[in-house]
């Protein structure tokens, strides 16, 4: 019997049983599939096979390309029953329907016990306990906690040296040829 038979017959058997016999040797994830296993070692080996024809971003999951081009396309397919809201990825709309819901279930267990209703602000959150500023200005050198503060900031930076340049412009005399 070949390699491919056995795996095959193993396949069959385990469709009723829906064993996961498959594990990476890696990180001793087990998966029901062998497919499933291959897809996930490209966790480990950093493959990505999926280009995006339009900006070159590659992913290890066809599924993820897809997904990334709802980017280009503007397309949000998924809507928020609540309130309207259109996404276009469905973890970010059920993420938003907590707001809706009020439930907080993320706490955070330091000294100050608040509650996020997505694990991504708890986590953003703890920075500031930690006293990490991971997000530094390009131009002065200040850090911040957030990306979107850091990027705030760096519009001043821009905003000001346009000024700047339009300033310059208006006043410097015009070269006659």
């Amino acid at each position: 019997m070949s390699v491919e038979q056995v795996l095959q017959h193993d396949v069959r058997r385990r469709k009723n049983t829906d064993e996961k016999l498959f594990d990476c040797w890696i990180c001793g994830k087990s998966f029901s599939k062998l497919s499933n296993l291959n897809t996930h070692m490209r966790i480990h080996t950093g493959e990505k096979p999926y280009n995006c024809g339009i900006c070159n971003k590659s992913f290890s999951v066809s599924s993820n390309l897809r997904r990334h081009m709802f980017t280009h396309t503007g397309e949000k397919p998924y809507n928020c029953s609540k309130c309207g809201r259109n996404f276009s990825h469905l973890r970010n709309m059920k993420r938003h329907m907590l707001t809706h819901t009020k439930e907080k279930p993320h706490k955070c267990n330091q000294t100050c016990n608040q509650r996020f209703s997505d694990s991504s602000n708890l986590k953003r959150h703890m920075l500031i306990h930690a006293g990490e500023k991971p997000y530094s200005c390009p131009i002065c050198g200040r850090n911040f906690f957030q990306l979107s503060n850091m990027k705030k900031h760096l519009n001043t930076h821009i905003r000001a040296s346009y000024t700047i340049a339009h300033r310059t412009e208006k006043v410097s005399p015009k070269s006659s040829t």
